[in-house]
């Protein structure tokens, strides 16, 4: 395109700057009619009515409340590029394996190489595309999906359609192969609130391209209906042609019902009961302890070295992490192909268990009334690149997905039973409060079950060994009707990279290995998943390790159990699976969250 050329007039921008001085909603009108009178392009972006970003930027940094309401105005590419993750694309690492094997996901050729577009939306009169059950399809989808996986599965890594390749796209982003934009940072997309946009964008990168193998612009990929009891079980049509996979758990195929809190140990439930735990823990994970857009999305990651966090959402924890390690084969040493995040996409399962957790996302989204998630222009204007059905190279933001049905898919709808699985004390709450009070007065016997004097583990921190039981305070002003109260693990230490899980209890006294998310004293889950790698990093990056960080919402549960005029709580950690032998916590607190 040239040099950017400015079309309107200075009579304009001189009433813009004028107008800083006039209330914000002022401010934004002239702006805005300003920037519809400005294009710009350089370097394959162009930025039709979004010219004076940079005048949006300075009065939203100096305190002009540009984003205060529900509304998300369009950016300029100063705006965009500013604070925003984004993947360096002429950076890509070599990994190794836990073994020392060398792991490299990167492309043949560097993608920085490649012509750039940014994202457009499909026509609003393209097919829409209907993601249905998977355990409901007929053998004629079947057959075509397979025919299609075949395809790309005979296509050369240098092809951007072939199936290793789409599946290193998720060991790019996910092992930090990649540096980020202007930073020596790594980026990594999970355990924070990126985690549901690039799911979405890499899925739905995906499904085109196998409609496009295929020839059906109509294609759509199945989901994998693991929250309801018909599909609680590895899905028929992966067993079969193309779709088949060998790295996985023998003892988790057909018939077995799935078990998506999995600790690594089986459960040694009969099929109903699983089935029943499995409900009240959606319940948990959607519901209750999903009320603040933070504890289901995760914690907000920003750029830079000081940016990032770890403290991923309800879902990403499980169901996601869960059944990506009871999928993968507990022969393999990080449980490949689904149980590492290297290796999780080679396998065609991945797709349709991605689609689920999407999905998880439209219906809790649906539950909240479709409020905007964030209106945080760091996470709207963080961006990623894919490939399309047409093999162009795609810059794609997080302010693109948010509406799906923009990008032209729906789900097919189905029960959701788990919304009346809220789950019941599994004692009653008077007479757990008489046995707190019981234990709270036998000193002498508390230290030598597991209880800790004060919720401060300090630096070093408390390791999970064995389960920990400390009462904690609440706070001392009242909660506000907007805030949910919100039950805080902190400075979680992993000491190597290893399958991780803990459960958390509150005002627990029937025994823990007898209870778990069917009980209303269950307060939330920790899982670590493997990434199966270790970070090699070039000379110059920097990298962070951070502590994770669990939040939990109590609320309801405090209700349900009685307990939410108490001056204090019991909480019970339990480590789970014998995972928590390399793991330390400093600390748990009470605070509120609005």
């Amino acid at each position: 395109m040239g040099r950017p050329r400015l079309q309107f007039s200075a009579i304009s921008l001189a009433f813009c700057l004028v107008a800083v001085a006039f209330p914000s909603n002022l401010l934004v009108s002239c702006c805005h009619a300003a920037d519809q009178s400005v294009l710009l392009g350089e370097n394959n972006n162009i930025y039709a009515s979004n010219g004076f970003g940079w005048l949006k930027n300075l009065i939203y940094e100096m305190g002009g409340g540009w984003l205060s309401g529900t509304h998300v105005p369009a950016v300029g590419e100063a705006e965009k590029t500013r604070s925003s993750l984004a993947p360096n694309l002429t950076t890509c690492h070599r990994s190794l394996s836990d073994a020392d094997r060398p792991v490299y996901c990167c492309p043949p050729k560097p993608a920085s190489e490649e012509s750039v577009i940014d994202f457009q939306f499909p026509s609003p009169s393209s097919p829409l595309r209907i993601r249905r059950p998977a355990h409901l399809l007929d053998e004629e989808y079947i057959a075509k999906y397979e025919m299609a996986v075949a395809k790309m599965k005979q296509l050369s890594y240098d092809h951007p359609h072939s199936f290793m390749r789409q599946a290193n796209i998720h060991c790019i982003y996910c092992t930090g192969a990649y540096n980020q934009e202007n930073s020596t940072s790594l980026l990594k997309i999970h355990r924070s609130w990126l985690f549901f946009p690039f799911h979405r964008m890499m899925i739905y990168f995906h499904e085109r391209i196998l409609g496009k193998l295929m020839g059906d612009d109509t294609f759509a990929l199945p989901y994998w209906n693991w929250d309801a009891p018909p599909g609680m079980v590895i899905p028929a049509m992966y067993s079969n042609g193309s779709l088949r996979e060998e790295q996985r758990d023998r003892a988790h195929l057909r018939p077995q019902a799935a078990d998506i809190d999995f600790d690594y140990v089986e459960s040694g439930l009969g099929r109903e009961e699983q089935i029943s735990k499995n409900l009240a823990f959606m319940y948990h994970q959607m519901v209750s302890g999903a009320k603040k857009t933070e504890l289901f999305m995760g914690c907000k990651y920003r750029a830079g070295e000081d940016g990032f966090c770890d403290g991923p959402g309800t879902i990403e924890l499980a169901p996601h992490n869960a059944l990506h390690t009871w999928v993968g084969s507990d022969l393999n040493p990080e449980r490949e192909n689904m149980g590492a995040f290297y290796s999780a996409a080679r396998d065609p399962i991945f797709y349709a268990h991605h689609a689920n957790i999407d999905r998880m996302w439209t219906v809790w989204k649906k539950l909240r009334g479709h409020e905007p998630e964030y209106v945080d222009p760091e996470w709207l204007n963080s961006y990623f690149y894919f490939h399309d059905e047409n093999a162009q190279l795609v810059r794609v933001r997080i302010r693109d997905v948010l509406d799906f049905s923009k990008l032209r898919y729906a789900y097919e709808e189905a029960d959701l039973p788990w919304l009346n699985a809220r789950p019941k004390p599994s004692v009653p709450p008077e007479i757990a409060r008489r046995v707190l009070k019981m234990r709270e007065s036998q000193q002498n016997l508390l230290q030598t079950r597991g209880y800790s004097a004060s919720p401060d583990f300090g630096p070093q921190g408390r390791r999970l060994d064995a389960t920990v039981r400390v009462k904690v305070q609440r706070p001392k002003i009242q909660r506000k009707a907007e805030e949910e109260e919100v039950l805080v693990v902190y400075g979680i230490d992993i000491k190597k990279d290893m399958y991780v899980k803990f459960d958390v209890f509150v005002n627990l006294v029937a025994d823990e290995s007898s209870v778990g998310p069917e009980a209303r004293e269950f307060a939330g889950t920790f899982v670590n998943m493997r990434r199966g790698v270790r970070l090699v990093m070039n000379e110059g990056d920097s990298w962070r390790k951070s502590k994770s960080t669990l939040k939990l919402g109590i609320s309801e549960l405090l209700e349900d159990l009685e307990a939410d005029r108490d001056e204090s709580i019991w909480v019970t950690v339990v480590p789970k699976g014998g995972t928590g032998v390399n793991t330390t916590i400093q600390g748990i607190r009470v605070e509120y969250m609005r």
